[in-house]
């Protein structure tokens, strides 16, 4: 019998600064209404000046080890999800395992952009299965606001910053709860569409989102539909089956055309788009924490995580709770 990968507890942070969308009107040709309208995003956070990924990404583990109950010392493996790593080098989960004194843990990042918390997740899952490690610590965070162009109107106004975490553990224990299954795409010939015209291997400076929004979203609704339909027919569940959507917050509109595309309720739908903008690998594990600590998310719902980032990368997950 293979190990199941049950969710302990989850744990978030989000820096203290608040950006409202008059933030943006007070430099750019932009409004409060224009912002909103075109992507429900009311407020975000920016990190301080002297925060890093791996500060968030800290910050969110801890809170995630203390509300599942369990020690740093019980973690097996970290994987971190972040596109804005505080260095080149080394990983983020490297210098999270030692500011959370994970001594046993081994630990390495995982870059799928917005996607990468789903990846992250099936990682983890994969590594617990084989019975490789017993506890992980899956962690998705991102310092956006430091890769945007802050003249941009189309992306500097989306992206944020935050950090999310989730423990799970692995059992052999007969139980409905734990990860279901995880399901990964990707496509190289779309990269255009969502990249960051730097790097190291190239201009050897950091460079800046670019995006052509429509194109991202006629994809996006395609092909995360497509995603949810496989992980249900996995799984021999149908729509109705789901208690929760917790979807990547990019845009109210790819959120709201994916959930009516299957015909779930708002009243399923977790969204923090408004409050968090879009935290890239963050915004899952976020959401996520939101509706578990509210009390929405309750032990056996069925929620299905969904999410699409530049690559393009995408990708689907079933976890009963």
């Amino acid at each position: 019998m293979m190990f199941r990968s049950i969710p302990l507890g989850c744990g978030a942070y989000l820096p203290s600064n608040v950006i409202n969308n008059d933030y943006f009107s007070g430099y750019m040709e932009t409004s409060n209404q224009w912002i909103s309208s075109r992507s429900g995003i009311l407020e975000r956070r920016f990190v301080a000046e002297n925060e890093t990924t791996s500060d968030m990404a800290t910050a969110a583990a801890k809170d995630a080890l203390k509300n599942a109950g369990i020690s740093a010392s019980q973690v097996d493996a970290i994987i971190v999800a972040t596109t804005t790593p505080d260095n080149v080098f080394p990983a983020v989960a490297t210098i999270v395992q030692h500011k959370i004194g994970a001594t046993s843990a081994f630990a390495f990042d995982v870059q799928a952009v917005c996607s990468g918390f789903i990846y992250a997740l099936s990682v983890a899952d994969s590594l617990i299965r084989c019975g490789q490690v017993k506890t992980v610590l899956v962690i998705g965070a991102d310092a956006m606001s430091r890769i945007v162009d802050k003249n941009d109107r189309s992306t500097a106004v989306l992206f944020a910053d935050g950090a999310g975490a989730l423990v799970l553990q692995g059992t052999k224990e007969n139980t409905e709860s734990g990860v279901l299954s995880t399901h990964l795409f990707s496509d190289g010939t779309q990269k255009d569409l969502l990249y960051v015209d730097g790097g190291p291997g190239q201009q050897k400076q950091e460079g800046t989102i670019k995006m052509l929004g429509r194109e991202v979203f006629k994809l996006a609704v395609e092909r995360l539909g497509n995603a949810v339909i496989i992980a249900l027919e996995a799984n021999n569940l149908k729509a109705e089956d789901i208690d929760w959507f917790i979807p990547h917050q990019a845009n109210i509109r790819i959120i709201n055309s994916v959930s009516e595309h299957f015909n779930l309720p708002c009243e399923k739908v977790v969204i923090t788009v408004h409050k968090h903008g879009n935290t890239s690998a963050a915004s899952i594990p976020l959401a996520l924490h939101d509706a578990v600590s509210d009390g929405r998310v309750k032990k056996n719902d069925l929620i299905v995580f969904e999410a699409i980032g530049g690559g393009l990368t995408w990708g689907s997950a079933l976890v009963r709770w």
